[in-house]
């Protein structure tokens, strides 16, 4: 840790910048998807969840997104109007229910994901070995705390 002890104020206020704008250029690449099929970016976080983590509970999706109920519920009415996604009651308790992207739905995904995989992928392409292995490493740090 003594190597880090350089880190001022103002270097870790330039890293959060570095995030905030990574993330923003990250998703303002997806906007035009985004906005050809009426959806924005809290629509956006809900698709990806559901892609990754397939039949993944209501609840279960408001602990990932740490977003209300009636946040939720809003987008979730959007994305059934829109019809790309479907519910499945679990088997065991019925007052469960699960969430999934129909062909629809995951074709919007793999939209978005094609326009977001160009800047990622290029960054991790021109990126030593080292260098991605460690970003992965201090992300999954910053997620964590």
């Amino acid at each position: 840790m003594k190597e880090l002890l350089y880190l001022k104020d103002e270097q870790l206020k330039d890293l959060i910048e570095k995030l905030f704008v990574g993330y923003r250029e990250i998703f303002s690449d997806s906007k035009k998807v985004l906005d050809k099929h009426s959806i924005g970016l809290a629509h956006n976080k809900v698709i990806h969840l559901i892609s990754m983590y397939e039949g993944i509970s209501i609840s279960e999706l408001l602990k990932r997104l740490k977003v209300t109920k009636q946040s939720l519920n809003r987008v979730l009415k959007d994305l059934i109007k829109l019809e790309i996604v479907e519910f499945k009651k679990d088997e065991r308790d019925t007052r469960v229910k699960h969430v999934f992207l129909n062909d629809k739905g995951k074709k919007i995904f793999n939209e978005i994901f094609q326009t977001q995989k160009k800047r990622i992928y290029n960054a991790l392409l021109n990126s030593k070995s080292e260098e991605v292995l460690n970003f992965d490493n201090v992300l999954n740090k910053i997620i964590n705390g």
